[in-house]
């Protein structure tokens, strides 16, 4: 049984600003209605530190599809809205690990991370309102991180690996919950997050901030 129902969302227009079929799937769960309009401005890293990085550009996603959305009058029906944006990253050893930018690229992270450990941090940001107007517009971010460790993998691995398709749509080279599920010594931390959507924490986040109860 999905742990809300339609009602406990006190009647907000949610929106994942994210076109990723991991994060549809993860919010699927919550048995919430939601829409799907993803972001599609340039993602700049700014920040001082990654965690800073990873929310902000889950701020920017939210920011762009809400404002979008209230641009095209969405402020005039009284609804109240809710963005929801959300970004991950891989960290090894101070280095951002984005999707790769083709073969070469994916070979080179995967040679990386194998038999180490590193971090993925995902951003999530929430962007809501009474819908009334736009100066009761609230900003909530929050970041989650999570250590992975994986097996060394031999040359023919890393090359069986990156000649499928999964690696290249994906930060840091890999999906956990693929094919690649077999080299993935361990996680410290919430497995949803390195998927794409630390799930628990952002029901709770929700809840505390009184948008579902």
């Amino acid at each position: 049984m999905n742990p809300l129902t339609k009602n406990d969302a006190l009647s907000y227009r949610i929106i994942l600003a994210s076109k990723s079929p991991r994060r549809k799937e993860l919010l699927a769960k919550t048995g919430l209605p939601f829409e799907i309009c993803p972001s599609v401005g340039e993602e700049i890293k700014r920040g001082q530190n990654c965690q800073q990085i990873v929310m902000n550009l889950a701020h920017d996603k939210a920011k762009e599809v809400y404002d979008l959305t209230a641009d095209n009058g969405h402020s005039l029906c009284n609804t109240p809205l809710l963005v929801i944006g959300a970004d991950t990253i891989v960290v090894y050893k101070d280095e951002i690990l984005g999707k790769p930018k083709d073969k070469d690229d994916a070979r080179r992270m995967i040679s990386m991370l194998s038999g180490n450990s590193h971090d993925v941090y995902t951003g999530v940001c929430l962007y809501y309102s009474d819908g009334k107007t736009n100066e009761n517009v609230k900003v909530h971010t929050f970041f989650e991180g999570t250590k992975v460790e994986f097996y060394s993998l031999s040359e023919e691995e890393i090359e069986a690996y990156i000649s499928c398709p999964d690696p290249y749509d994906k930060a840091g080279s890999y999906g956990i919950q693929g094919d690649f599920a077999i080299y993935v010594k361990g996680i410290r931390g919430d497995y949803n997050n390195v998927v794409g959507l630390p799930l628990a924490r952002l029901y709770h986040e929700m809840k505390e901030l009184g948008i579902i109860f």
